[in-house]
């Protein structure tokens, strides 16, 4: 494992908190990278493209001074998700925040080559199967939900419902959903580890590339936060001191708010952990 201490002129000093980010190559990740690694975090990019996670490395460097190390995974194929768990877990003993920020809104019904629809598996089930992957030695989680899990209609028996019917929204929503009750689910059965869900505001980032409508879009409503607003509350549940929190609360604006009933549910977030055990082949 590599030293993570800071090295100075008095020599070594106390060791830098060490946060991994995911879906750090744009929007609200690479934000969130930068102002974590201006205030002293060691932090940590994952992301699915080698060449843009290699320029927000850079971004990264340049704001803080120093480059961060990088990690592909692509969220989409489950085993890229398993070894990334291995990787982090070879190079860290301890991670001190795991920041659960990749995502996606997919325009059009697609299933994975793990047979799940896309967008809860990009957006829920990889993120999912990461945290069961390193739990044992994350300090917290923050998991980047959406106001748009008022959509949301998640049925635990069938994760891929959303591809009868396709509707992108809907299919977003319901993986939001699954954020917000992920994050409070974990709170009751991981007492030990801090977890928060937020939602970061309507963001303008590269959400729904591929379609040129919506990217132009996103490029020109102006009501649309900047990235490095939408990171904020992120980092805000990163550094605050967790006595302060509610582990398993959801929050806007750095202020715990109340989800929908449907996303409030005990009882659907404990039918839904168990499926994604089943889901990912972690059940016993």
């Amino acid at each position: 494992m590599e030293d993570l201490t800071e090295r100075g002129v008095g020599g070594p000093s106390e060791r830098r908190r060490v946060t991994v980010v995911t879906g750090a190559s744009s929007g609200i990740g690479l934000a969130a990278a930068i102002e974590l690694a201006r205030r002293g975090d060691e932090v940590v990019l994952v992301g699915r493209d080698p060449a843009r996670l290699g320029a927000a490395a850079d971004e990264v460097r340049d704001a803080s001074g120093a480059r961060p190390a990088t990690y592909r995974a692509d969220f989409a194929v489950l085993d890229t998700v398993r070894t990334l768990a291995d990787e982090l877990r070879t190079a860290y003993d301890r991670i001190d925040v795991l920041a659960n920020n990749a995502g996606a809104i997919v325009l059009r019904p697609t299933t994975t080559v793990d047979g799940f629809e896309l967008s809860m598996q990009a957006n829920h089930l990889a993120p999912f199967l990461l945290s069961c992957l390193l739990h044992d030695r994350v300090g917290r989680i923050v998991v980047t939900a959406s106001a748009a899990h008022r959509s949301g209609a998640l049925d635990p028996a069938d994760l891929s419902r959303q591809l009868g019917g396709y509707r992108a929204m809907r299919a977003y929503g319901t993986s939001k959903q699954a954020n917000i009750l992920f994050a409070a689910e974990a709170a009751r059965r991981w007492p030990r580890l801090f977890t928060a869900s937020f939602h970061p505001g309507v963001v303008r980032t590269r959400f729904a590339a591929d379609s040129r409508l919506v990217a132009l879009g996103m490029r020109l409503a102006p009501f649309l936060r900047t990235p490095a607003k939408g990171a904020e509350t992120l980092v805000w549940l990163a550094h605050t001191d967790t006595a302060r929190l509610t582990s398993g609360g959801y929050y806007v604006d750095r202020r715990q708010r109340a989800p929908l009933r449907h996303a409030a549910d005990p009882a659907l977030a404990a039918r839904l952990w168990e499926a994604s055990e089943r889901a990912v082949g972690l059940a016993s």
